[in-house]
């Protein structure tokens, strides 16, 4: 079974609650019940965490190496920001896919530059909270075995 850590940077604790015009309706709770639903349907285990703290999100990180199969992040403004999630991604050594609910590129400037879109496999914004169940769909028909025509 496959092994995906779902992980949430600043302020999504607050989904549902701020800016529901930017980010929708939906809580972060009704975020985590759709990954566990969409991992379920192609029995795919979630680890989806939350913080407002960036040296926990770098330890989440760092202990993914060799432990999981992907990572599907929302970095939120850790995006824009920090070379040190950067740099912990790469050190993790596992694909990376980042989701942003918000279409960024759409958004102020500041937010058109990415440190983890050089590091991720995928980049997907714009879609809402459905983006994070393309995410688990994409690394799961990632891991199904395919023959050729």
């Amino acid at each position: 079974m496959s092994t995906l850590l779902v992980l949430n940077g600043p302020n999504l604790n607050m989904l549902g609650k701020r800016q529901p015009e930017v980010y929708g309706h939906e809580s972060l709770a009704d975020v985590e019940a759709l990954c566990r639903q969409t991992a379920n349907q192609f029995d795919v285990e979630i680890e989806f965490q939350q913080t407002n703290h960036e040296g926990q999100m770098i330890d989440w990180i760092h202990q993914a190496r060799g432990r999981v199969n992907g990572i599907v992040i929302n970095p939120g403004a850790w995006t824009h920001t920090s070379v040190a999630i950067h740099d912990a991604l790469i050190a993790a050594e596992v694909p990376v896919i980042e989701v942003h609910i918000s279409n960024v590129h759409r958004r102020e400037t500041f937010r058109h530059q990415s440190y983890v879109s050089l590091v991720a496999k995928a980049v997907l914004a714009g879609f809402g909270t459905h983006g994070y169940q393309l995410a688990i769909q994409h690394f799961a028909f990632l891991d199904t075995p395919r023959t050729s025509q």
